[in-house]
């Protein structure tokens, strides 16, 4: 970028590509998002002409707009190209459609760049680089015009909320820069500010997922990925134990064992994407507020059979030393998951589609070895590689369809 283009009173090349005008405006505030379900998702081309789509799913012509909540009807006028982000399960979303590299910004790049890498050697060809980029967990509006994203794939509800924003800003970046486009409050079903409330909708991960697609003009990707996942989710359905032989289980951030963080396996929301599926028997009822701070007498009371710890994937994670501190703890080491060798690391709630199906396929075997085949024992470096025919859903075709081989 140009010198010349920085700062908040820089000009923007932003002519070709802006949002729709329904984002912040009364509309929006008044809940008129055009249906009861969040609006219809389906990309729909407008009077500027007809949408064409090459092999790559880029618009050659025509402007076409997309729906959801809260932003409402988003108008765009071409592909966007240079994508802002916040959270990784909508940077994970660009990376499925084959848009990762397009990713200038998101919440602890190096981090997640390096947990998404424990997956993509089991994807032939699919490469990643998300190190050195704009950490944005609270973005500066001068670096957003520095960064000058054609989309920002994050909820303006949520940057609405983060301390030093207000509307005015939220509007400034929609008008000068470029559209949001993102929900955060699905992860968890949670409310989001008052001044947004009217306009929310809760999605699931790939209902989501299906809408952004639409944005990239890449919704053959998306029925192509989305295919994957449903043939993984009739595997699981079908050889599902029944419930009185499923084990009792709990996630766990434990990087201190005297303060441990403890997450339910079947609250609403994204987050759980990967292990609602599995109908899971949560170890904490829904007494115990989820996400919330335990110690190890609380986790000795729930008694679970499994424990899940997050991010214990990540190569900065040692999970034998976790392992390790559950056996030496006095009351550790009589939770069944220590006394049976069953915690198991895990990688990251806010995930994408990817990681996904990951997730989905290594929970049920940690969950249920039986039904879907032993989980190997693991303590460092990437996905394990699995037998091919104990692979729950079929690597090569993930690969091609992010390559963009379909």
């Amino acid at each position: 970028m140009d010198d010349d283009t920085t700062g908040r009173d820089a000009s923007t090349r932003r002519a070709y590509l802006k949002g729709g005008g329904a984002l912040l405006g009364g509309g929006l505030l008044a809940g008129c998002l055009g249906g009861g379900d969040g609006g219809d998702p389906t990309a729909t081309n407008t009077a500027a002409g007809t949408a064409t789509e090459d092999s790559a799913n880029t618009t050659t012509s025509g402007s076409y707009t997309v729906s959801m909540a809260p932003m409402g009807d988003v108008e765009f006028e071409g592909v966007p190209e240079s994508i802002f982000t916040r959270l990784t399960h909508l940077a994970g979303m660009a990376f499925a459609l084959g848009r990762g590299d397009d990713v200038n910004a998101m919440h602890a790049p190096d981090y997640y760049d390096a947990l998404w890498n424990q997956f993509t050697p089991r994807l032939d060809g699919v490469e990643l680089d998300w190190t050195g980029l704009y950490s944005s967990w609270n973005p500066s509006m001068e670096t957003l015009y520095e960064l000058d994203s054609d989309v920002h794939l994050a909820d303006p509800a949520s940057v609405f909320a983060l301390s030093g924003w207000n509307m005015d800003d939220v509007e400034e970046v929609e008008e000068s820069i470029g559209p949001w486009f993102g929900n955060q409050f699905s992860d968890t079903h949670a409310r989001p500010p008052s001044e947004w409330a009217d306009s929310y909708e809760y999605y699931g991960l790939w209902e989501m997922f299906e809408r952004v697609a639409k944005v990239f003009r890449a919704e053959d990707r998306y029925e192509a990925l989305a295919a994957v996942r449903s043939d993984l989710l009739d595997t699981v359905e079908s050889n599902l134990p029944p419930e009185s032989e499923r084990p009792s289980a709990v996630m766990v951030g434990a990087s201190d064992l005297k303060s441990i963080y403890a997450y339910r396996l079947d609250d609403p929301g994204f987050l759980t994407a990967h292990t609602r599926p599995l109908e899971p028997k949560s170890a904490f009822g829904p007494d115990v507020e989820s996400s919330t701070t335990v110690d190890m007498e609380a986790l000795a009371e729930a008694d679970p059979d499994v424990m899940f710890a997050l991010g214990g994937m990540h190569p900065s994670t040692d999970i034998e030393a976790i392992r390790s501190g559950f056996r030496e703890s006095e009351v550790g080491q009589k939770l069944p998951a220590v006394e049976n060798d069953r915690i198991y690391a895990q990688g990251a709630r806010y995930q994408g589609p990817i990681l996904n199906l990951f997730q989905i396929e290594m929970t049920a075997k940690q969950l249920y070895p039986d039904a879907f085949g032993e989980w190997p024992t693991y303590t460092k470096g990437p996905y394990p590689e699995i037998p091919e025919d104990e692979q729950l859903f079929d690597r090569q075709r993930v690969a091609d369809v992010i390559n963009g081989n379909l």
